[in-house]
């Protein structure tokens, strides 16, 4: 958004004829062309790191992030850690801690997420793509063969699509979504 409003203003400072105008925002191209540059080439590193029961910092993160968390997830049950049937893990961005995912094991073979959450200085997707994507493997050697998610909430609903999950069905305001996880075979080289 920047860059373009720059481009235009470059452009209309060397059509008034003002160096000052078109120099300034040339600068700001510049700037901005060197900003996306090193985002878009940037390597980041991902990990995922097993939550076990009882997991104190977990609690004090779900508590911090509590109504942001009933935003996205308004359906998502606090207590769900406790069931012997959860998969849980914090995502780590470059060893920070960018996210948390909860699923539960369904008996098809699914893994039905609960919560997906990324704080909010980390919801720029490269999460869930590492998730749903470039980690897939690692679900395939669970023994997964889907995910499942259920959600009411449009931006949520967005996010999944955009992770290449498809609309199942429809229930009132709650919509169900599948993504197939690839059975990757995790020896090749």
């Amino acid at each position: 958004m920047n860059l373009s409003g720059a481009v235009i203003f470059c452009a209309y400072g060397f059509l008034i004829g003002s160096a000052p105008v078109s120099v300034s925002n040339g600068m700001i191209c510049a700037i901005d062309v060197y900003y996306l540059y090193k985002i878009y080439t940037e390597k980041e590193y991902f990990r995922v790191l097993e939550i076990k029961k009882d997991d104190l910092y977990l609690k004090h993160f779900l508590a911090f992030y509590k109504n942001d968390i009933r935003h996205f997830f308004p359906d998502f049950n606090f207590n769900c850690c406790e069931d012997e049937n959860t998969v849980s893990f914090y995502i780590l961005r470059n060893m920070v801690t960018a996210g948390v995912f909860i699923g539960k094991k369904l008996e098809d073979g699914s893994l039905m997420v609960a919560m997906d959450f990324a704080v909010p200085e980390y919801r720029d997707f490269k999460i869930g793509s590492y998730i749903y994507g470039e980690n897939e493997k690692y679900f395939a050697h669970l023994g997964y063969t889907n995910f499942c998610a259920e959600s009411r909430a449009a931006k949520h609903q967005n996010y999944l699509l955009k992770m290449g999950f498809s609309l199942k069905a429809e229930t009132g305001e709650k919509r169900i979504y599948v993504k197939p996880i690839k059975n990757i075979d995790i020896f090749k080289a």
